[in-house]
């Protein structure tokens, strides 16, 4: 007399749930990647903003800059950065070369937005 029960062992449920563990690990690991690659992109994009920012107060105040370098800090969607701003001369003497770089406070070492613009001389 043999009686068949019915349902998992022991082991197999071991088992079981030891596929379980790893595959939540796995799914949770990809989820934190996905939420810091997303948090990188929404800064890059607000420095992005921040670096346009600077570079049309440049153009408005239509003024020839001078040559040299200065730096700042800007909040711009309740984020704040500090930015660089290098004014450096071209070939032809009418034109500024001015590369503004926005940095994150707790990474001043890593530009996380850059931009180039030349800036002419106003002729009167």
């Amino acid at each position: 007399m043999s009686i068949r029960m019915r349902g998992f062992t022991l082991l197999e449920t071991l088992v079981a749930l030891a596929v379980i563990g790893i595959a939540m690990a796995a799914a949770m690991r990809s989820t934190r990647f996905a939420i810091d690659t997303v948090t990188d992109l929404k800064a890059r994009t607000v420095a992005g903003w921040v670096a346009q920012n600077l570079a049309s107060e440049l153009r408005a105040a239509q003024v020839f800059p001078e040559m040299g370098a200065a730096s700042g800090r800007a909040v711009q969607g309740r984020q704040e950065f500090l930015w660089r701003r290098e004014v450096g001369g071209t070939s032809n003497y009418s034109f500024r070369r001015v590369e503004i770089k926005v940095f994150l406070p707790e990474r001043p070492e890593h530009a996380v937005a850059s931009q180039i613009v030349y800036v002419a001389r106003q002729q009167n």
